[in-house]
């Protein structure tokens, strides 16, 4: 008899991040790095509970604590992990008792023989002596250490171990769908993230025209100060000055950045491979061309809008 329970609480808080799955069977989805799922079984005398929980990690780190006198038990769990888990800190704990019920009582003979004789001896001894003992009973010759014992009997571990790793099976089956279950959410808020900041590069761009003529008037009242105080300004000196403030104030480039970034990200996300480290360096890519746009712009709608873009990728759980 087996019964699985998932939990639909995480043992972990705080931010998670997005794995993947790497199973022979079925397609490939994507997982949160936390997870927890936990089964119960029993087989004759013995009994146990498994329990298996995942937290952030940077690679895949498998821990078991399992009985060593399960034949083949801990290879078979961590090879069954590493097929169904690429990232994160994974623990699983087996814990296994015997009902004591079992077993019965059973005499030993030979402790009994030398018992018996043992008391012959006494009795011979004491006639010899003059003196009359009582009888003896059945049950004074069982309270003679070692000849009533507790009867074991064999266990068949091999029938064991086959029955644990097949809840096993079944455990990580649930603890892989918890994570997947997570992962399925994250990626929908990412990809709402994505929307917002898509909108928000869309008009900064629209907002460039208006910052286009906004500039250019203040380069005009600017070169017509130079020009009324007559200061003898080399005409080319300030054709050269004109074009490094227009090169230095152009953004194009770096929206066209954004719209990459937003475009590798959503195919990061729709590969359903592992992707959460590509997306933590995407986010830190997001925000360096966000402050670079914020310190370039010199207009305040457009500024707005940049610092807008920061906040989505502050806020993902995979920054």
């Amino acid at each position: 008899a087996t019964s699985v329970r998932r939990h639909d609480r995480w043992p972990s808080r705080g931010r998670r991040y997005i794995s993947g799955r790497n199973l022979k069977k079925g397609p490939q989805m994507h997982q949160s790095m936390t997870g927890f799922a936990s089964a119960q079984g029993a087989l004759g005398p013995h009994s146990w509970t498994w329990d298996i929980r995942s937290v952030n990690a940077k690679g895949l780190d498998i821990k078991l604590r399992v009985p060593d006198w399960v034949p083949g038990l801990e290879q078979a769990a961590k090879k069954r992990i590493a097929a169904s888990v690429t990232r994160g800190n994974v623990s699983a704990t087996l814990r296994i008792t015997r009902s004591e019920e079992a077993g019965g009582l059973a005499v030993n003979a030979a402790a009994m023989e030398q018992a018996l004789l043992a008391m012959a001896q006494v009795e011979d001894l004491a006639m010899h002596h003059g003196l009359t003992l009582a009888p003896s009973r059945a049950a004074d010759i069982l309270m003679v250490r070692g000849v009533l014992e507790t009867e074991t009997t064999e266990d068949d571990n091999t029938a064991l171990a086959a029955q644990l790793i097949r809840d096993f099976d079944t455990l990580v089956e649930n603890f892989v769908a918890m994570r997947e279950g997570e992962g399925a959410e994250l990626a929908r808020i990412l990809t709402e993230q994505l929307d917002r900041i898509e909108d928000l590069v869309a008009q900064s761009a629209a907002v460039l025209a208006n910052r286009a003529e906004a500039t250019r008037e203040a380069l005009h009242q600017q070169l017509a100060r130079v020009v009324d105080a007559d200061l003898n300004v080399d005409p080319q000196r300030v054709a050269q000055e004109l074009a490094l403030i227009a090169v230095k104030a152009d953004v194009t480039e770096e929206l066209d950045r954004l719209k990459a970034h937003v475009a590798a990200a959503r195919a990061l996300i729709a590969s359903n491979a592992p992707t959460g480290r590509k997306l933590d360096f995407l986010a830190q890519e997001f925000n360096r061309e966000a402050n670079t746009l914020c310190s370039k712009s010199q207009h305040a709608d457009l500024t707005l809008s940049l610092i807008h873009i920061s906040e989505p990728t502050r806020r993902t759980p995979i920054s």
